[in-house]
């Protein structure tokens, strides 16, 4: 079970206002203002549908990822982009360490300067998720 909500203050919901983050006993959730009921949902359920349209996002484009990061590294050596690549790869497999041990606040607060933000509707649904850069998802539905 997560610590923590992964995209706090990076959530809003279909009208656009800011989704809050709280507790469901010891369980992280966010809170969804639905014109004054307060509806928690468990944020594990939302952080996982966040990174797992992420991952697709990533997917066959692992090589060019891989090298993009291993120069921001400085590390671009072979070795280090087969490393990087393999991690991309199987990215969903670091799903469950990044619910665990969360973001920093310097990297929510990074990704809401550059434009993510993920909407979500009063059940806790993943409506989209807008990523700097990236082109709209609107029409894989």
């Amino acid at each position: 079970m997560p610590n923590t909500p992964l995209f706090t203050g990076l959530i809003v919901d279909e009208n656009e206002k800011p989704v809050a983050s709280g507790f469901i006993g010891s369980e992280p959730a966010y809170v969804v203002d639905d014109d004054g009921f307060k509806r928690h949902i468990p944020s594990e359920q939302v952080d996982r549908a966040v990174l797992n349209q992420m991952a697709e996002l990533m997917k066959g484009s692992e090589d060019l990822l891989s090298e993009q990061t291993a120069k921001m590294l400085g590390q671009d050596d072979p070795f280090s982009k087969a490393m990087i690549e393999q991690q991309l790869k199987n990215i969903d497999k670091q799903f469950d360490a990044v619910m665990q041990t969360g973001f920093p606040e310097e990297m929510r607060t990074y990704l809401g300067m550059m434009g993510f933000k993920v909407v979500i509707n009063y059940h806790g649904e993943v409506i989209r998720v807008e990523q700097p850069g990236s082109a709209s998802n609107d029409n894989d539905e």
